[in-house]
């Protein structure tokens, strides 16, 4: 059977419904967005062959770059907002009372879909009898902001919402890796002399530091083509003020049936995001994965 296990044929074979499957659902449509960036098409009619028209349109479209920046901002605030996730992770694993009770409510939002957090948060912002601004004016604001309308402010009303949507997904993962960490460690640095903070900073992250590094990735790829929430909430408004390279994306595609140039910038989202991820993975490697 051992035998049997180590053959690269059968393995091959053992693997290939996953590849197939792979290949049908994530391979074969992003090698067909970069074909089509290089036509002028609909999206019905016949395509027709420009050549990299499209990709050096998108180089010179400052609108795109603007959502780029975007974008970039929303990976920032995702990456930042890990360490707040990863503090609560630790007062939630550090056997507090009441523990159990606050990481299933850290975990509703996930359980609600993109829309109805959109909905649910363009009620906050309401400014007319909005909770926040109910608030506001409880402290005596006589002109409260419109949240998701002022182009200065909008970007980061929304991302709220969004750090608040996924805060239970990265507790739940920090939550896990700290729970995996042995009680011996932690008992020997009680021991020690060792601080509470000492044994977090000095002993805990230094040992879940690769699911951290995971994270990180995970919240900046998932910033950079973040789509439906803001798409629902805002529709990239006021005046392209909250617009991301997704929702450029999708406006060009099916809103202006401008599938060729539309396929350019999502095939630009693509290499955009996979040069940041690789960036990402290099800085934070250690010594021993550099060799590799």
């Amino acid at each position: 059977m051992n035998r049997v296990m180590s053959n690269k044929w059968f393995i091959t074979l053992y693997l290939l419904p996953a590849l197939l499957l792979v290949g049908i659902l994530i391979f074969i449509p992003l090698i067909l967005t970069g074909y089509y960036g290089l036509m002028k098409w609909d999206g019905i009619g016949a395509m027709q062959f420009i050549g990299l028209e499209n990709y050096q349109r998108v180089i010179q479209d400052m609108r795109f770059w603007d959502s780029a920046k975007h974008s970039f901002l929303l990976a920032v605030f995702s990456t930042l907002s890990l360490i707040i996730y990863l503090l609560i992770s630790m007062i939630l694993a550090s056997k507090i009372k009441g523990a159990d009770l606050l990481r299933k409510l850290y975990l509703i939002p996930m359980l609600l879909s993109s829309v109805a957090i959109a909905q649910l948060w363009i009620k906050v912002y309401n400014p007319a009898n909005g909770m926040l601004n109910t608030i506001l004016a409880w402290f005596g604001v006589e002109n409260p902001p419109l949240w998701l309308a002022n182009p200065d402010i909008v970007l980061y009303s929304i991302f709220i919402p969004i750090l608040w949507q996924y805060a239970g997904f990265y507790i739940l993962i920090y939550y896990a890796a700290l729970k995996g960490i042995p009680d011996s460690i932690v008992e020997a640095a009680k021991i020690d002399g060792a601080s509470p903070f000492q044994i977090a900073y000095r002993i805990k992250l230094p040992l879940i530091m690769g699911i951290v590094k995971v994270t990180v990735v995970l919240a900046v790829v998932g910033s950079l083509k973040y789509f439906d929430l803001i798409y629902v909430m805002t529709g990239g408004g006021p005046n392209g003020a909250s617009e991301v390279m997704a929702s450029y994306m999708y406006k060009l595609a099916f809103g202006q049936n401008n599938f060729g140039y539309g396929s350019a910038v999502g095939f630009m989202l693509l290499l955009i995001t996979l040069i940041v991820t690789y960036i990402i993975r290099k800085v934070t490697a250690n010594k021993e994965e550099l060799q590799y």
